[in-house]
């Protein structure tokens, strides 16, 4: 199993333009579902006068929360293909909306399903997209005696550093790519005296 995932850094626009209709796509970074009602509310008040604001949206390194929403277009020709364009560039935490403002001439579902389409595809090419990795997070207490050991692994294996106190009793705080977690915490393990816990 892959322990990365792809994302989007930041948020971007795109457009598609058919028989005098527009739609107008944006895509956002988002982490869970209040960050994401949050935006459709802001954007439902800021394009109030469009016709639908349809939108998908997909959650979690393993990609299995998702949503597509056709807000009153024919069933299937909006949130579906928004979702396509997720699917096709791998995404995931990732919302796009796109606003459609009618011009007048029915565009039929196949012409629907392709301005959904491309409007979303279009923001995403205007997007910068990363590969992140999936990590996992340990806590380390030990005795400070033990320090030298502990920061000897630490070293060999570079986790990111998230918290530290050292007193008498030490504990640090580790993130470290899914991948590496065991062998790092196995190697912590084998120090007689220190406790690892996942977080």
């Amino acid at each position: 199993m892959s322990d990365t995932f792809k994302t989007i850094v930041s948020s971007a626009e795109g457009s598609y333009k058919e028989k005098g209709s527009k739609f107008l796509s944006f895509a956002f970074p988002v982490e869970n579902v209040d960050e994401i009602n949050q935006i459709l509310a802001r954007y439902r008040k800021q394009y109030y006068d469009a016709r639908h604001i349809c939108y998908a949206y997909m959650l979690g390194s393993s990609r299995n929360e998702w949503r597509a929403n056709d807000d009153g277009e024919p069933s299937g020709t909006a949130g579906k293909p928004i979702l396509g364009q997720i699917n096709s560039f791998e995404l995931t935490n990732i919302l796009i909306i796109v606003v459609r403002y009618f011009g007048g001439i029915l565009l039929g579902t196949g012409g629907l399903i392709t301005a959904y389409k491309e409007a979303s595809r279009d923001a995403l090419e205007q997007a910068n997209i990363v590969e992140r990795t999936i990590d996992e997070i340990i806590s380390v207490d030990f005795d400070y005696l033990l320090i030298n050991d502990v920061m000897r692994v630490v070293k060999d294996m570079s986790p990111q550093v998230l918290d530290q106190s050292f007193d008498n009793m030490c504990a640090m705080k580790l993130s470290i790519r899914q991948s590496d977690a065991e062998k790092l915490k196995s190697k912590l393990r084998n120090i007689i005296g220190v406790i690892v816990e996942n977080e």
